[in-house]
């Protein structure tokens, strides 16, 4: 039998886990702390709405999707673990580290998933090159720099940094497969005393450098992750048509007689399974509430996003 499961916030982006759990099968409930709100989804999606205190004494929710402001996600999270239920949070899972390992451990403590919504970790195209990374193909990774400009998304809790980085800083993790030795960070509050601009400078066990920029004050939109390998480039750009989504840049660079020389090559544009990334997401969650698997993002990757967000945050007067 399916698992039935209830979204908990009716924002932007819980609307998206709503349409697709719907369409996955596997929606029973929706709540929101704005009952005409949770409501009218349950009308359109012909499910129940529940009181989010209520939500919590249902025998008949095996999991919930929680899609709420950050400062909200440890406290539910440690109720539904404590109800016996399974959990997808999004990110960031909470606006302190204490906070996160608190839920983490809970769901641990109670034999419940608990899942991280890194939704680009379920990208094909990352997958993809993942696996090209996991291959060999580009060669010793040795540098990887990640872009994610904009304009909007105006959060009064939490900044560019902790509000954009954390898909960035996961699938880092995920290529160089081990936290980093040293976080620097920088940046530039413009609006208030939140960063509207941010900077990451990470250090890797034998010496792979990552860089990562954020902004919510950037006149164009710009979604760009680089790995650069000793045999190869990759970009993966979810800005660009689906199929120039993963560029291979075969470019060469060599010593001659001291001096350095290089070629360049045109990029090599790469197959990309169809998929979208929340709908494999949810299909992945399903499996591990099935299955009890761990998750690809679980708590423990969770935990050292946060880790890596809270050393690299510049506080502002």
């Amino acid at each position: 039998m399916a698992p039935r499961i209830a979204v908990l916030g009716c924002g932007y982006w819980g609307s998206n886990h709503i349409r697709t759990l719907k369409g996955l099968g596997v929606l029973a409930a929706i709540s929101d702390a704005n009952a005409p709100r949770a409501e009218g989804f349950a009308s359109e999606n012909e499910c129940e709405a529940i009181e989010p205190d209520a939500l919590f004494s249902r025998t008949d929710i095996d999991a919930i999707v929680m899609a709420l402001p950050p400062q909200f996600h440890a406290e539910m999270a440690v109720r539904a673990a404590e109800a016996g239920m399974d959990m997808l949070v999004e990110k960031p899972i909470a606006l302190s580290v204490a906070d996160a390992e608190r839920a983490v451990a809970a769901a641990h403590a109670n034999g419940r998933v608990f899942m991280v919504g890194h939704v680009l970790r379920y990208h094909p195209a990352f997958e993809q090159l993942k696996a090209l990374v996991d291959e060999g193909e580009l060669g010793e990774v040795k540098y990887i720099h990640s872009h994610r400009l904009g304009l909007g998304k105006f959060h009064t809790e939490n900044d560019a940094l902790w509000d954009l980085a954390p898909h960035d800083l996961s699938m880092i993790l995920a290529i160089t497969g081990s936290q980093p030795l040293e976080v620097r960070g920088e940046g530039a509050a413009i609006l208030d005393h939140l960063s509207d601009f941010a900077h990451l400078h990470l250090r890797f066990a034998g010496n792979v450098r990552g860089h990562l920029f954020t902004s919510r004050l950037n006149p164009y939109r710009e979604r760009r992750l680089t790995v650069v390998g000793t045999r190869a480039m990759a970009v993966f750009d979810d800005v660009e048509s689906w199929d120039r989504k993963l560029a291979i840049y075969r470019h060469a660079v060599w010593q001659d007689s001291g001096q350095w020389a290089f070629t360049t090559n045109e990029p090599s544009y790469q197959p990309v399974a169809d998929g979208m990334p929340l709908t494999r997401e949810l299909q992945h969650f399903i499996h591990c509430v099935e299955t009890r698997e761990e998750p690809r993002t679980g708590g423990a990757e969770a935990i050292t996003v946060l880790k890596i967000l809270t050393a690299g945050t510049v506080t502002h007067d």
